[in-house]
Parts: structure tokens; sequence; C-alpha cells
């Protein structure tokens, strides 16, 4: 969940190691820290509570140079945010410096062993075992290579690990296990990550380290070992899309541009996976077909926003194909006991393909051999997910930078709309039935900029929230899933606590918490079950409450003195879910820059979660 970079160069690499930094704030932002070696074997380091401007002005005011060095900027998980808990941590000797992603579950049988031997410990996190072991296994007379790999090997958990040593000025050791890893190959330079993204502006050739690995690397060369230290060649990938989408642009922050370029990245995602009147299976893998034509059933794995994802495509599924689909909630489904049905498809959902959850729920799913394939939606090639996965479809969102998942979640729902139906069309949906859901996908786009167009429009209705310390967020059928996102979005950038129910529930509790003060959010495409939401709405309104009703044009609502409602477009039933999401996104937006968040960086949230 954390951010990792590192360099070997002949230049001067704390520039590198900065930006880079800068481009991975997105995954954790309580603390930041660096550590370069230079040519004289000086270890320096330095050291930033909050975010990477704070460790800049600390490096202003006391520069640091050097060709090999690590860096990284923290989410915390052991100790509180501090720059005693700060990474790099280092050993007694301040000659071994560590950075680490992820949970060494061991740490504290570590600890006590390492005590044992007079080691005193400055902070309190589990990284900085791996530090003072390192260094253990450096005095029995150990290389930094061996020394990594005897310290990994003595660690339990999930990590990402760089490591360097004063005495070996020249290198970078790392180990990968549950958390990803990148090495960025330059010319006469080389460059490590946990995110390509942090790389892009002194690279586009990459080699992704596979489960196991450990590397070392140096400015003109790089070795890499596997699971069982044998030395291993990986492939070299040459990234070609742009780096400007890492930018805000004209937008104030990454989450409004996010929100604004749904209508072309949904584009990208349906972009050669639609014929004029079907889906073309095709773009699932080169054996979907084969493992298609067996599915009778499917279990959904997912977290947080694409969990939710997986609710709407349930109902997708279960709707149009007859096809019975589970949805869990990756941590839950991990550690339970599961009765797996005959010929399930198992899909997993991530807008990373690193989410820590998800990957352990995928691994321990084709561990028990039971599930007829494993399908992985996902934004980020090359990621574990996508790797360990039989067949991938991904969204082509490109990379998103707000904690708060906006595009990655739209783009999720086309590509699961598009499963839905080549599952569907072998269980009772017709061609005449998926020409119709097809012609709407290619509409999609337009829609979504109409949609949008309702900006200006929700920018002052969010003025009703700003002053609000709580929410609900109503749907029925598909759109409750909607309402879950809605009420998601708006806890994670507005620190409201919102919530989100069927309307039918409303009797069964919820309502005892309606009144002129509580902003009852519904969500109302003009659907089957309009009526129903009607009814439900007029219980809200007897009880005093404050509607704000976003609603198909024709579906009938009005406004009055205890009503605002947002018209958005008629659409076609079947992408109705994806369109009400984005006005949803919007109000979240406008209400958190009302209230003076930090909306693309939440407090106490990272975009990457790659620890449990």
């Amino acid at each position: 969940m954390c951010g990792i970079v590192g360099a070997a160069a002949q230049r001067n690499i704390t520039p590198i190691l900065v930006e880079g930094l800068k481009r991975l704030e997105y995954r954790g932002y309580d603390s930041a820290g660096i550590a370069v070696v230079n040519k004289e074997k000086q270890m320096q380091i330095r050291k930033a509570l909050g975010k990477v401007v704070n460790l800049e002005q600390k490096l202003h005011d006391s520069p640091i140079k050097g060709g090999v060095g690590i860096a990284h900027t923290r989410w915390a998980t052991h100790g509180v945010p501090s720059e005693l808990n700060a990474h790099p941590h280092y050993c007694s000797t301040e000659k071994v410096a560590v950075v680490h992603n992820g949970i060494i579950e061991n740490y504290s049988e570590l600890r006590l062993r390492l005590a044992e031997k007079g080691i005193e410990f400055k902070s309190d996190t589990d990284t900085e075992v791996v530090a003072h072991l390192v260094r253990d296994y450096l005095d029995q007379g150990c290389d930094l290579l061996s020394a990594v790999q005897k310290a990994t090997d003595d660690c339990e958990g999930a990590y990402g690990i760089a490591c360097v040593h004063a005495d070996e000025p020249d290198r970078i050791v790392v180990a990968r296990s549950g958390s990803p890893l990148v090495i960025g190959v330059g010319i006469e330079e080389n460059f490590v990550a946990s995110d390509q993204l942090a790389l892009r502006q002194v690279t586009d050739r990459f080699i992704f380290l596979e489960e196991g690995d450990t590397a070392e690397i140096t400015q003109s060369s790089y070795r890499i070992f596997d699971v069982d230290d044998n030395p291993v060649r990986r492939q070299v990938v040459q990234l070609t899309d742009g780096v400007e989408s890492a930018d805000r642009g004209q937008y104030r922050h990454y989450m409004l541009k996010e929100i604004h370029e749904q209508p072309q990245v949904i584009k990208n995602t349906l972009t050669g996976r639609l014929g004029k009147n079907k889906v073309l299976e095709e773009a699932f893998g080169t054996n979907a077909k084969e493992i298609f034509q067996q599915v009778e059933s499917v279990q959904i794995v997912a977290c947080g926003t694409s969990y939710h994802a997986g609710l709407v495509a349930k109902y997708w599924l279960e709707d149009w194909g007859g096809l019975p689909c589970h949805v869990e909630v990756a941590s839950e489904f991990r550690y339970r006991r599961t009765v797996i049905p005959k010929n399930c498809l198992f899909v997993t959902i991530s807008q990373s393909g690193e989410t820590a959850d998800t990957l352990a729920a995928l691994r321990g799913a084709k561990e028990k051999h039971g599930y007829l394939a494993s399908l992985a939606i996902c934004n980020v090639a090359n990621s574990s997910l996508v790797r360990e996965s039989d067949l991938v479809l991904m969204t082509q969102a490109g990379p998103e930078i707000g904690v708060a998942s906006t595009k990655a979640f739209t783009t999720q729902l086309t590509a699961l709309q598009m499963l839905a139906i080549v599952l569907g069309r072998r269980h009772g949906v017709d061609a005449e039935a998926e020409a119709e859901m097809v012609e709407a996908l290619h509409r999609l786009p337009q829609y979504c900029e109409e949609a949008l167009a309702l900006d200006s429009i929700i920018e002052k209705t969010s003025e009703a929230f700003a002053e609000k310390h709580h929410a609900l967020f109503l749907g029925r059928g598909v759109e409750f899933p909607i309402a879950l996102e809605g009420a998601l979005k708006l806890k994670e950038i507005s620190y409201i606590h919102a919530e989100a129910y069927p309307a039918g529930e409303l009797k069964h509790g919820p309502l005892a918490l309606v009144d002129s003060d509580m902003p009852v959010v519904a969500v109302a495409p003009n659907d089957e079950l309009l009526e129903k939401l009607k009814s439900n709405l007029e219980v809200v309104q007897a009880r005093g409450g404050k509607l704000f009703v976003f609603a198909d044009k024709q579906a009938g609502f009005e406004n009055d003195s205890e009503t605002t409602v947002i018209n958005l477009p008629h659409v076609p039933d079947t992408i109705a879910p994806i369109i009400y999401t984005l006005p949803l996104q919007l109000l979240s937006y406008h209400v958190a820059v009302l209230k003076g968040t930090d909306v693309d960086q939440p407090r106490n949230l990272a975009k990457s979660v790659t620890v449990e």
C-alpha cells in the first residue's frame, strides 16, 4: 500500500527518487523518506512526516547526492505516522537501509530474536527487523544479495523490499513476495519501483518480478533469482501509453479529471470488443469460448468499489442469463470454507491487480482445483492478478490517481456487462436482445457526456450537504449497489457518514434516522421498480426528510420545498447503473471541495491496498 522507488545510475539520483515518490504519493502519504549512498560509501538518509513536499523541503535545506538510492512514501500499518517510523529504516551501524511494502507477520518473533543479540530498535515498525536481519547476515560473511535472500527467508507475510548497503555502494537488492515490484531498464542506469508509473519519466522498459523473486540491480546490469534462488530471465516489456494521463491538466483535482475522462475511457474499454450487434468474446482470451461454453455459475470476489461492481454484475448475470452468481468481499471469502458449484467461473475484480485480499482469494481458489477457470477484470497489465488468471479483460481506464475510484468503477461495470452478455447468450439472451444491449453500449459514452453536463447543477445541489454529518442513499434492484457506491464516495472524500439501503428496507430500521437534518439521496431510473421507489420516498417525505432524487427525466418527479430533483437523460435500463454512477461521483466531489478536505488523498486511505 506504500510506494517504493530505487535507482542506480552514474548521475545524481535524488531528483529521480523524489519525482518517483510524487507519482506514488497516491499509495501512501503519512510520511516519506530517502536513502542515498555516495561514492565515499556514506549512507545519507532524510525523512519527513506528511507528504513528499515536506521531504523536498528537507532536501532543499540539507541536500544529498549519490548514484544509488531508495525512497519510500508510507501508509502506516505498524506504528503511528512519525519520522521515527518513516522509511527507510536502517541498522544500528547506519550502513544498511531498507524500504518495505507489506506486512512482516512474524516480526515480533524476529524482533525478540534480534534483541537477544543486543540489537536495539528505534521504531515501532515491522520493517526495521529486516534492516537488522540483513546486517546480521552481513556480519556472518554474506554479501548484500545473499544477506537479503536469507533475511527474507526468515520473514513470513507479504513484502516488497529494496535494500542498499554503504559498503556495496553500486547496487540495490530487492525481494518480492505478495507485494509488487518492477525493474525499470534504462541505458547505463536501472531502476526499481512498486509501480511502473513512478518510473515513466526515466524509462518505458520494465521487468515485472514474479512471486518469490529477488534481484540485484546496478547501473549497468541486473540479475534476477527465483524463489529457490536460481538465476532466471524475465521478459522485458515496453510500455507505449503516454504519461500525460498522470497529469491533472486543466482540472483542480485528479478525481475531477478522472470523472470527466469516463466517456473516453469507457469508449476505450469497448473498442475492439463490440461488433455491430454482438460482443466479441474472443476479447476475453483465445480459449474463452471453450471455457464460457461450460460455465454454469459464477463466483465474484472483490473489495471496496470493485465489490460494488460485482454486485451490479450479479443482477445482470442472473436476470439476463439465469446464471447463479455469488458475490463476496475478498477478505471474507479467503478465510472461510466455501462450497464450489459445478462448472463455476471464478471472477476477480481489481483496479490495481495487486489488491492483497483479492489476489489471495484467487490463489486459494486455484489451490482448491474446483473452479472451472479464473477471469480477472483489471486495469493494470502485467499485474499479479492478470498474470495469474486464466482469462483477462483489461478495463483500459488508464492510470487512476485519485484514491476514490471513479473511472475504474465505470469501466469495470462496462467490462462486466460484456461478460454478462457473452455468458447470457448461452442461457437465454437471444440475438435480438443482445443486439439491443450492444446498441446501448455503443451509445454509452454519449450518454455519459450528457450526465456529466449536469456538473454545474450538481455543484449547486452540493451546498445542501456542506454542513451535514450524515446521509442516506437509496436504490432498488440493480441501483442498490449504485447507492452503495454513492455512499462510499461521499464518506471517502468528504468524511460525511453515509450509508446505503435498498429503499424497501426503510421501514425495517433506517427510517428511524430520517428527519429534516438527514439528506436522503435516491437513484430513480424509469424502470419497473419506479413506482415502488416512489412509495418508499413518500415515507421519507412524510417524516420531514429532505430528498435529493437523481431521476430519469421521464420518471415524473417534481421539485418542491422538500425535494430536489436532478433530471438525467432517459437511457436504456441495461446501462442505467453506469450512467447513474456519474452524478453521484460529482456530488461527492463538490461536497468534499466545499468542506475543504483533501479530495485526491483522503485521510487514512491509500490507492492500492496491498496488505490485509
